[in-house]
């Protein structure tokens, strides 16, 4: 079961963090406005849709979190398998040029998602 005080303080720390008013927030979940305000005040529990709502929109919201206080907020991402670095250079060769005296430090891959990832020599 829901602690709703104790929820509704996970909500406001979410709204905080995104720095959003209750109205922008329910605006950004497409909620009614009456939906926050009943939720805040403690006069109705969550619906699941609503719940749902949340963690869908905002992403770093762990819903075991939102329940029940479990977990980490904003949520971890999770850490993906080891790779091995892809070599876009001959090391070798590099190594033995002496014509040039710049080397790669690291390049970094943006993604149209907002994601990136970086390969540190």
């Amino acid at each position: 079961m829901v602690n709703t005080i104790e929820f509704t303080d996970r909500l406001k720390k979410v709204m905080v963090f995104h720095q959003l008013t209750a109205s922008l927030f329910v605006d950004k979940i497409a909620v009614q406005r009456s939906s926050i305000s009943h939720i805040l005040s403690g006069r109705n529990k969550p619906s699941l849709d609503f719940i749902l709502k949340v963690t869908t929109t905002f992403e770093d919201v762990d819903i075991y979190w939102l329940l029940h206080g479990k977990g980490n907020f904003p949520k971890v991402a999770e850490s993906k398998p080891s790779t091995p670095t892809p070599s876009l250079v001959n090391t070798e060769q590099a190594d033995n040029s002496n014509s040039s005296s710049k080397k790669i430090q690291r390049i970094v891959v943006f993604y149209s998602d907002g994601t990136f990832e970086e390969y540190i020599k």
